[in-house]
């Protein structure tokens, strides 16, 4: 959407940002956020269990679409208050032509939790 190429950073700072899988467990409007959005609840496996998360995701996806499905997501964020919620992780997407998030995921079923590398 018109944004310049970042400059280069090293593996070391790529690792830095810890992306990981999980499949959607809970999803509903969140009619509270500035913007339309829905609250997930997102789980991350045994090892990291559940992460609640605010996505700016409601102009193409609807809550009941989205139980089971997997998305991508960065867990080493501050956690963020939106609203009455505390956002622990973003959920990756990325624009479409007006802007609107469309979700990140892999094309074939992964086990949760799994770090992107």
């Amino acid at each position: 959407m018109g944004e310049p190429v970042e400059p280069q950073i090293s593996f070391a700072d790529f690792r830095k940002v810890d992306v990981r899988v999980g499949t959607i467990v809970s999803a509903e409007p969140f009619p509270e956020a500035r913007k339309p959005a829905l609250r997930l609840v997102i789980d991350f496996g045994p090892e990291i269990g559940t992460r609640k998360s605010s996505a700016q995701i409601a102009k193409h996806y609807k809550p009941e679409e989205l139980v089971g499905r997997q998305v991508a997501a960065v867990l080493n964020f501050p956690p963020r208050q939106i609203g009455p919620m505390m956002s622990e992780v973003l959920t990756l997407g990325f624009p479409d032509e007006e802007g609107g998030v469309v979700l990140i995921a892999p094309t074939l079923k992964v086990p949760d939790g799994g770090r992107l590398f």
